[in-house]
């Protein structure tokens, strides 16, 4: 049985599966900002306003005085500003 191809959006977000989930971050319970950012430089179109609207109202937590962004937030927002849309409701925890 052949495999069936991903359609563009599965293959975006397998994408930002991957990078959130293998990158090596600082702290294992997730993102610095500059960690953040080195993920935006890969997307030129980045809607910043949009990522901005996802982040808001999330909870992080402080270590060694840098606020750590948990993955699943990082992953909602990175895809927000990718496709230059707001969160879905379904996507706010």
């Amino acid at each position: 049985m052949a495999k069936k191809e991903l359609t563009p959006k599965q293959k975006l977000y397998k994408e930002i599966d991957d990078k959130v989930d293998n990158y090596k971050t600082k702290h294992k319970e997730g993102f610095l900002e500059e960690e953040i950012r080195d993920i935006i430089k890969d997307y030129p179109n980045f809607n910043m306003d949009k990522y901005d609207d996802a982040m808001m109202g999330n909870t992080c937590l402080m270590k060694e005085g840098k606020y750590v962004i948990y993955h699943c937030d990082v992953r909602t927002a990175l895809l927000c500003g990718i496709e230059d849309r707001d969160q879905t409701f379904f996507e706010f925890d």
